[in-house]
């Protein structure tokens, strides 16, 4: 019988007392969730990374521009810049984790992870830790079972919707399924992948979701790339076995209360923060602007 964990201290004492690894649990509730074999299960979740690496890809080489003008092609300026802030991998990481977003932006094919609005996180992270580590797509699998494990958690315990938590949900849950799933596939025990998500959840608390004009693009599309980091960054953190001191159970409950407590106006509505300021107010009134001409040719044309 499959089991949907409430708590990450169930997830570990299952695995503990079982002996098996963080992803068996999860494959066993997807299995049972859509009455098929691990087979099936194995199939399609190589068919979503094939759809996350398809939109690196896309992002990179084809022409990323959004009906609103705000997405113009960044992945491709920051993959191809000669000046690089770390070094080649960083600037990768982060072109990659852009080019996904914008694919989506743009009106392309992606995999919710675990939303659209967040869609370049997990695209970003794994492809650049495939490369550098010379991996197999098996072990990248078993890495997001694990991510999944810890999105069904976190939406338990709090939410993975702007709409309920703010962008600290999206973003900050994919940037947490990243990081877990980063530190599992590098051989990271059950305490280093819990503490890698506590640590980034405590480094995304609070980041509210304010989407210019209502579009998920601006600033939706660069805290993808910025959540990318943050998950590497709480990776090599817990891989050093640095504590997180907050445990990870209690870091999604903080999570769920700051989304609690935050005013609507921060919660995708477009009402505060940069969707507000007087550009954002701007790009607003041009995009209605658009959107009106757009349904007066349509008019004309029936």
């Amino acid at each position: 019988m499959s089991i949907l964990f409430s708590e990450f201290k169930e997830w570990k004492e299952y695995c503990e007392e079982k002996g098996v690894k963080l992803f068996e649990p999860v494959l066993e509730y997807e299995k049972d969730q859509k009455g098929k074999d691990a087979d099936f299960v194995w199939e399609n979740l190589q068919k979503a990374y094939d759809v996350m690496r398809d939109a690196v890809k896309t992002g990179l080489e084809e022409d990323m521009q959004s009906r609103s003008g705000m997405i113009n092609n960044g992945a491709k300026k920051v993959y191809q810049n000669p000046l690089t802030v770390l070094d080649p991998n960083f600037q990768k990481l982060i072109a990659r984790a852009l080019a996904a977003k914008e694919v989506n932006s743009c009106m392309g094919r992606v995999v919710a992870a675990p939303t659209a609005g967040a869609s370049g996180i997990l695209p970003g992270t794994m492809f650049t830790l495939q490369e550098i580590h010379g991996l197999e797509d098996r072990k990248i699998l078993e890495g997001l079972l694990v991510g999944a494990g810890i999105a069904l958690i976190i939406e338990q315990k709090a939410s993975l919707a702007g709409a309920v938590g703010g962008c600290q949900a999206e973003t900050g849950s994919a940037a947490a399924m990243a990081s877990g799933a980063i530190v599992y596939c590098l051989g990271g025990d059950i305490d280093q992948v819990f503490n890698a998500v506590a640590i980034t959840i405590q480094c995304m608390l609070g980041l509210v979701c304010d989407p210019v004009a209502g579009l998920v693009e601006v600033p939706c599309v660069v805290r993808n790339a910025s959540a990318a980091a943050i998950a590497n960054s709480s990776a090599q953190i817990a891989l050093s076995n640095v504590s997180g001191v907050i445990p990870v159970d209690e870091c999604v409950d903080a999570l769920g209360e700051v989304g609690q407590s935050m005013e609507t106006k921060y919660k995708e509505t477009a009402m505060g923060g940069l969707a507000m300021t007087l550009t954002g107010q701007s790009i607003s009134k041009k995009v209605l602007i658009q959107d009106i001409e757009m349904l007066e040719d349509e008019d004309n044309g029936e």
